[in-house]
């Protein structure tokens, strides 16, 4: 049997190449059995292989064609075959490798699932959605997931699923991707060590996991970063149990508050209206971001004065800051909220606010920060 003549002739060629390849490969292949079919195919590969980073669109297309056509034509070893070829090209022919991705079998798809990079979020979704946890796991070991292909991952996935994508250091999460993964992670210590080993969840996510985290758990976390669960741990320790609630159910992204935050102060818009408008909302990362960096005191001091039994440490954070009983209130009507405790108090506060003196508020201060060293 003589080789298909592919040529190309430039763009004005290419529609009319298409169409007398098409028409050679059906007559060089008509009445022949299947191994004669994977031949034809296996030659027209081998010719975009070699020259596939020079090929532009209207060969790329071509080639396209031509390969969707025949892989109607042989089995699935072949296509099997067939796909581990294609998927490591950068530009293999896009139609040809989402309909070998969504092949029922595993063989046919899983190398195109996990590393071919003509594949779209659509794709991938797709195959996430209505193809087997094989499939599911192979696209959780690809170099990059989106957040949309992430969120079906663990929600639809089983186990090994959810584990392979909590440790692929590519992939990203949305919220839900994060409460999802924290869910799971409850009676999975190896989730749970791989989410937490991620550098990027989201804080009230990381206090999530390790509130429900067994004891056994937690010794792997202080194993894997000292420093993190030290935080999270003094954290939990010195918060009640409705911070932590408010935290998940209001899911904040402390890194983006204290980038929002901080530009304001930069820009010199970081004002006590602008606290004071933080609390009033009820924004608790940004106003305790927004006293930390107007009182030059760290923000482990304001959390705990937010959090702690006592309104007395928050008075003395407000007088030093030079804020006004009307903003100062704020922060307490928060505290309240936080710890649910009868607004009444909060203006029980007002004789002690006036008293302090300027000598006992510094004197104050210069504890906090020097405790605050000592715990760093």
């Amino acid at each position: 049997m003589n080789r298909p003549n592919i040529q190309f002739h430039g763009r004005a060629g290419a529609s009319a190449a298409r169409q007398s390849l098409i028409d050679e490969l059906e007559a060089a292949f008509a009445g022949r059995d299947i191994d004669a079919r994977v031949d034809i195919l296996r030659r027209v590969t081998d010719l975009f292989v070699v020259g596939s980073e020079q090929f532009g669109g209207e060969q790329l297309s071509l080639f396209d064609d031509v390969m969707c056509r025949l892989i109607d034509e042989i089995g699935r070893s072949a296509r099997a075959a067939f796909g581990e070829r294609l998927a490591p090209i950068a530009n293999a022919p896009p139609m040809v490798s989402r309909k070998l991705a969504l092949d029922d079998s595993i063989d046919v798809a899983g190398p195109l699932l996990q590393r071919s990079e003509q594949l779209d979020d659509e794709t991938l979704i797709a195959g996430a959605m209505t193809k087997s946890q094989q499939h599911l796991l192979a696209i959780s070991r690809r170099t990059q997931l989106s957040e949309g292909v992430t969120d079906v991952l663990v929600e639809r996935g089983d186990r090994q699923v959810v584990v392979s994508a909590a440790a692929n250091n590519g992939a990203k999460f949305s919220e839900f991707g994060y409460s999802k993964l924290v869910l799971r992670s409850e009676s999975d210590g190896e989730l749970a060590l791989s989410v937490w080993s991620r550098p990027e969840v989201p804080r009230e996510h990381l206090l999530a996991l390790f509130a429900i985290a067994s004891d056994a758990v937690r010794l792997q976390f202080e194993a894997a970063d000292r420093k993190r669960a030290s935080l999270v741990q003094d954290m939990i320790k010195r918060a009640s149990d409705q911070i932590q609630a408010t935290v998940r159910e209001r899911s904040q992204d402390f890194t983006a508050a204290e980038a929002q935050v901080r530009l304001l102060n930069q820009a010199g818009a970081l004002t006590e209206h602008r606290l004071h408008k933080f609390a009033e909302d009820g924004r608790f990362d940004e106003t305790a971001l927004a006293l930390s960096l107007l009182s030059k005191v760290a923000i482990g001091v304001i959390e705990r004065a937010l959090v702690h039994d006592s309104a007395d440490q928050m008075l003395m954070l407000a007088k030093f800051t030079g804020l006004s009983w009307t903003t100062t209130r704020a922060l307490l009507l928060l505290r309240a909220v936080v710890k649910d405790t009868p607004v009444q108090e909060v203006d029980e506060c007002f004789g002690s606010f006036n008293k302090l003196t300027p000598e006992v508020v510094r004197t104050a201060i210069q504890f906090y920060r020097l405790r605050e060293r000592a715990a760093m």
